[in-house]
């Protein structure tokens, strides 16, 4: 035992160069490691901010389902396991439930955040959420403001005692349509897309995450640590999702036949009626014109002849977000039809939801969000969690991903 202080001091100073990489890393609004807590009263988990600014963004425990249904236990920090090392030297688990009425999570509440820095939201911003985790089932959220509403017509909500509407914002998830995948979400109404009850603006990157048991061993668990990341950047109009550092691409063929990017697909087309002149075969009068999603297609990046006869030719015209079969008459478009769109960079061309006070505002989760259906979500070990009040490059998150590498062990109780 008289070797444990050394212990200790060494593996905090081990530990201080990965949190010095993410804090001296510019445009950080908030980084929580699972170490740093109140140094006195309930010692919950508290974020690192910027030089000066008062607001460390204690983590509060909830059970959504108790807050909204009125049913189920009160959670507290005892419902998310330590780990006691990973790449800052701690992490929390995210528990397979069992419990219909149990959905822990960690949160800041939206009184303690309201136009504050991790408040990004309006005109011209851009966010850049990264987490470290370690997945062992699911592909829901992982950390951001991303209340999904409880107003949905839905089995689960017929006992529900409180009815919000969604408050989205911005976050990042493990998968959603593609499981696994580092996956962007962001919204500019807080609410539904193209005529769906779901938020659709959202991006997968090209790599999944393995699923590894939470209760693996440690070498294990030491050797499984992803980054995943999402970033906004509202100057491109493009949401990135980012896996250990590498985006990739990612389309989706034949969107029209995809359950729900097919509202995407009837969002692009009933766009593309309105720009013709007169009334369009399958064009909807009443779609409403910010719902249309049509991005920008100039010169064609490459364009390949499908079938050519002496009288029609049709063309695949590959475009930055967009892949479109065009038929030609005469060298005239006379009908065009989208075949593939592009998931990853995803072209979002709106600002971040506003809310218009703290009421209308959602708070922000780690681990769940708020949700109608009430499902598990991710589960397995969440490492770290930081925002950023920019798109971070390439360069910023293949640094930010090597400290996956890298396992410190937990601090000795301050």
């Amino acid at each position: 035992m008289k070797f444990l202080p050394l212990l200790l001091l060494t593996t905090s100073l081990f530990a201080a160069e990965p949190v010095a990489t993410v804090t001296g890393t510019p445009g950080l609004v908030a980084f929580w490691d699972f170490v740093k807590r109140e140094s006195n009263g309930q010692r919950r988990f508290t974020a690192y901010v910027p030089h000066g600014a008062t607001n460390e963004y204690p983590l509060d425990a909830g059970n959504y389902i108790r807050d909204y249904w009125g049913a189920g236990r009160e959670a507290t920090y005892s419902d998310f396991p330590l780990l006691g090392r990973g790449p800052f030297g701690n992490a929390i688990r995210i528990v397979k439930e069992t419990d219909e009425n149990f959905r822990p999570f960690l949160f800041v509440p939206r009184s303690r955040l309201h136009d504050t820095p991790l408040d990004i939201k309006g005109s011209g911003k851009s966010v850049t959420v990264v987490v470290w985790a370690i997945r062992e089932s699911g592909n829901h959220a992982l950390a951001g403001i991303w209340h999904e509403g409880t107003d949905l017509k839905e089995k689960t909500t017929a006992t529900i005692a409180k009815v919000e509407r969604g408050q989205r914002q911005y976050a990042l998830f493990a998968g959603l349509n593609k499981q696994g995948s580092a996956c962007g979400h962001v919204s500019e109404n807080g609410a539904s897309s193209f005529l769906n009850k779901y938020a659709l603006h959202k991006c997968n990157s090209a790599g999944l995450s393995p699923e590894i048991p939470a209760d693996s061993p440690t070498e294990v668990l030491d050797a499984s640590w992803q980054c995943f990341a999402m970033t906004f950047d509202h100057e491109r109009d493009e949401l990135t999702g980012w896996l250990n550092g590498v985006s990739g691409d990612r389309w989706l063929d034949q969107p029209k036949k995809d359950k729900l990017i097919s509202f995407a697909y009837n969002a692009y087309m009933q766009g593309h009626y309105a720009n013709l002149p007169g009334q369009q075969e399958g064009e909807n009068e009443t779609f409403p014109k910010d719902q249309y999603y049509n991005p920008p297609e100039g010169e064609p990046l490459s364009v390949k002849v499908l079938r050519e006869s002496t009288d029609e030719r049709i063309e695949l015209r590959e475009h930055r977000f967009t892949k479109i079969e065009v038929t030609l008459r005469g060298g005239k478009e006379v009908s065009r039809d989208l075949v593939a769109l592009r998931l990853n960079p995803w072209w979002y061309p709106h600002d971040l939801y506003k809310p218009k006070d703290a009421q209308s505002g959602g708070p922000f989760t780690i681990g769940r969000v708020i949700h109608s259906s009430r499902s598990i979500g991710f589960t397995g070990w969440i490492g770290g969690v930081a925002v950023f009040d920019r798109a971070l490059s390439m360069e910023d998150l293949e640094r930010l991903a090597k400290l996956r590498e890298t396992i410190s062990i937990a601090k000795a109780p301050r």
